[in-house]
């Protein structure tokens, strides 16, 4: 990640206990342990907040894309079913009655 080498280390290590100390200097490499650690797993939350944004809004793009080439009308017009907000509305005066109405004129 920041591509350091064992010379590179070796050095910071060797000027880390020339300043703080040998005493302090596990103290010292434990915080920055502590730090580094969770600054880790800030990046790892931050990236898996992210890839589920974008994850979400592709499944929104792919929804839209289906919505408008497929809407759902088509889709029940070609089941052979009308939906409800489609029908027209039926008129009880020119509905045919049936057998069982009894304004309708026959033997009785």
């Amino acid at each position: 990640m920041f591509d350091i080498g064992f010379w590179e280390l070796a050095l910071i290590g060797v000027i880390l206990l020339l300043v703080v100390g040998p005493e302090r200097l596990p103290k010292v490499a434990r915080t920055a342990g502590l730090w580094v650690g969770r600054g880790r797993r800030m990046l790892s939350s931050m990236k898996e907040e992210i890839d589920r944004e974008i994850k979400a809004q592709e499944l929104q793009e792919i929804l839209d894309k289906q919505a408008r080439s497929n809407p759902l009308e088509t889709i029940l017009d070609d089941a052979g079913t009308k939906p409800a907000a489609k029908a027209p509305p039926t008129d009880s005066t020119s509905a045919p009655t049936g057998p069982g109405d009894k304004s309708e004129s026959g033997p009785g």
